[in-house]
C-alpha cells in the first residue's frame, strides 16, 4: 500500500506518524486520565466515568483498525517484530534504528492496546455493587457482572504498570538515547529518517469514516442492551 512517501527532508525531520494516530494518542491521555480521575473521585463521578470509557473503548478500537489499514508506520506488519528481532535490538545487533516503531516498541504497543482494550470491554459489564453498572450489564448474571468487575479492577492495577514502563522508556530514550519521543508524536516528524521512509499524507478522511462507524456501533448496541438492576442482597 502506497501513502506517497515524502523525500523532501524540511526542518523537523520526515512525516512519520499521521494525524489520526497522533490524535488519538493524546486523546487516550485524556480519556484514561480522566477515567482513573472519575473512578477515585465518587459515584457521583460515575456518568461521567462511563462516557470516557465508551471514549476510550472507540479510539482503542479505531488504533486497531488503523494498525490494518492506516499510514505506513501506524500498520502492524510493518513494525511488529518476533523475539529474535527483539532480543537483537536490545543487544544493539539490529543495525539502523527504525523511522517507526522499533521491535521493543511494538511490543510496548500491543500491550498497552490490549490492556486498554480489555479495560473498557470489562468496563461495560462491570457495577460498582452500589447503584451504578455498565450498560450491557443486563445482558449477563450478577455472578458474572462481579467477576467481570474484579479483573475490571485487576487490570487497572497492570494497565497502571504498563504506563510507568511507557513513561520510563520515553525518559530513557531522551536521556541515554538522544532521542526525543515527544515532539515527534506531537509533531509527526522524526529525524534521521532515510529518504523514501517518510509518508505525504495522513489519510484523514479515512480516519474520520471509521471512527464514526464504530462510534456509531457502540451508540446502538448501548441503546439495543437491556435493563439491568443490581442485585444488593
Amino acid at each position: 500500500m502506497n501513502d506517497g512517501p515524502a523525500d523532501d527532508a524540511v526542518p523537523g525531520g520526515r512525516l512519520v506518524w499521521d494525524l489520526p494516530l497522533r490524535v488519538t494518542h493524546w486523546l487516550l491521555v485524556v480519556t484514561v486520565a480522566g477515567a482513573w480521575a472519575t473512578h477515585y473521585a465518587g459515584t457521583q463521578w460515575f456518568e461521567w466515568h462511563e462516557r470516557l470509557g465508551y471514549a476510550t473503548l472507540v479510539l482503542v478500537a479505531f488504533r486497531i483498525a488503523w494498525g490494518f489499514v492506516g499510514t505506513r508506520h501506524a500498520r502492524f506488519a510493518n513494525f511488529l517484530r518476533g523475539p529474535s528481532a527483539i532480543v537483537d535490538y536490545v543487544r544493539g545487533r539490529s543495525g539502523a534504528e527504525p523511522a517507526g516503531h522499533n521491535p521493543l516498541g511494538a511490543l510496548s504497543v500491543v500491550a498497552m492496546l490490549a490492556a486498554l482494550l480489555f479495560q473498557a470491554s470489562t468496563g461495560l459489564f462491570a457495577n460498582d455493587e452500589i447503584a451504578n453498572a455498565g450498560p450491557f450489564y443486563g445482558w449477563i448474571s450478577q455472578e458474572t457482572s462481579n467477576r467481570l468487575t474484579g479483573l475490571h479492577e485487576a487490570n487497572s492495577e497492570l494497565l497502571l504498570v504498563l504506563l510507568v514502563l511507557h513513561v520510563a522508556a520515553i525518559v530513557w530514550y531522551a536521556a541515554v538515547r538522544r532521542r526525543r519521543l515527544v515532539p515527534a508524536m506531537l509533531t509527526g516528524r522524526k529525524d534521521d529518517v532515510p529518504p523514501g521512509e517518510g509518508i505525504a499524507n495522513s489519510r484523514v478522511g479515512r480516519a474520520l469514516a471509521i471512527l464514526a462507524a464504530l462510534a456509531v456501533a457502540l451508540a446502538l448496541a448501548i441503546r439495543a442492551a437491556p435493563e439491568g438492576t443490581i442485585a444488593l442482597f
